[in-house]
């Protein structure tokens, strides 16, 4: 008799929640829907990213000068010793996770639970691309979900060698510095191509806070970081021991010394929206904060996608690759690879 009201009860409950996946369903597929297509870089270059137009802004409200510096290279342009240590350091699972290394963002979760703060990152090489190249650093939960939907969409899109490519040519390096040929010459006096493994290791262990590097005097965190990955190429990435040596060498001289004792400093946090992050000598002075950037060389494609996964359409703000040589890129305001199509 009284079985009636429990029963309407429950299946009222399950009609919420069969509504709510709904919904859910719905938001998911609308946000997948608006997302950008990843396939307009399969063998095109992104004439700027969000988060070089977001830099911009930030040194046009700071009313400082700001002039972009970036010179693309195909993959197999870049040291070697250089992308291996990349990937080390950034994401040793690269070439065997879909864009999400669950080990490391349960290590992560753990290791901040222990914490009791957010103290550690988990991203995969393809999520710091899609930060870099639709949305910036600024932090919420919507931007965490279209970075998720974005990594994805990257994965499914291009092969691995472009998402590497596509990173390594335009991951900030330094104020202004985007990409491992502007990096590699404004911190080491060299190209990307010519690195010494010291240097690649150098610049590697550069990137969890590159704005905050000056060599002149290199950070405890910067000499613990570089030595470790120097390690870890010999253990893990067939690096000679005689190499080894050589590198560990040169790396104590451009560190200006050996890793100190005790238990190094970590890596300072991404630093507030306007502050300058380097040296006046990053940012060039005869260059005013709102004039065009420099339009950065384009070489060829370091590993274009198969032609079945090209965009229907390319944006035409985009400079075809060629084989004969750079093409330029404009980096303005572009409404298909920065802010609007809106990085940790």
């Amino acid at each position: 008799m009284p079985a009636g009201p429990p029963r309407r009860g429950a299946r009222r409950a399950l009609l919420w929640l069969a509504a709510l996946l709904v919904l859910a369903a719905a938001a998911l597929a609308a946000l997948w829907l608006t997302l950008p297509d990843p396939r307009a870089w399969a063998a095109r270059n992104p004439p700027t990213t969000a988060l070089m137009e977001q830099r911009r802004a930030e040194a046009a409200r700071a009313r400082r000068p700001w002039r972009p510096q970036q010179a693309w290279l195909p993959l197999d342009r870049i040291s070697p010793r250089l992308v291996d240590a990349v990937v080390a350091s950034e994401d040793a699972a690269f070439f065997g996770h879909h864009g999400f290394d669950w080990g490391a963002i349960r290590e992560a979760a753990r290791h901040d639970l222990e914490r009791g703060r957010f103290a550690r990152g988990a991203s995969t090489i393809s999520q710091q691309l899609a930060k870099n190249l639709w949305l910036g650093t600024e932090k919420s939960l919507l931007r965490k979900a279209r970075e998720a939907a974005l990594t994805a969409r990257l994965e499914r899109a291009l092969g691995k060698r472009r998402i590497l490519a596509l990173y390594l040519n335009v991951a900030e390096w330094g104020d202004g510095a985007f990409g491992a040929e502007a990096g590699a010459r404004r911190h080491l006096g060299t190209g990307a191509a010519t690195l010494s493994t010291a240097q690649a290791v150098l610049l590697a262990s550069m990137l969890p806070a590159p704005r905050r590097v000056d060599l002149a005097r290199p950070p405890s965190w910067l000499r613990f970081r570089a030595t470790r990955l120097l390690d870890r190429l010999r253990d893990e990435y067939g690096l000679g021991a005689e190499e080894h040596r050589e590198a560990s060498t040169e790396l104590a001289r451009l560190l200006q010394g050996p890793v100190p004792p005790g238990e190094p400093e970590a890596p300072p946090e991404e630093e507030p929206a306007d502050s300058p992050a380097d040296s006046p000598a990053d940012s060039p002075a005869d260059s005013p904060a709102d004039s065009p950037a420099e339009a950065p060389t384009q070489g060829p494609d370091p590993d274009p996608a198969p032609a079945e996964t090209q965009a229907p359409a390319e944006p035409p703000t985009a400079a075809p690759v060629t084989d004969e040589g750079a093409a330029p890129l404009e980096t303005g305001d572009r409404s298909d690879a920065g802010a609007p199509q809106r990085r940790e």
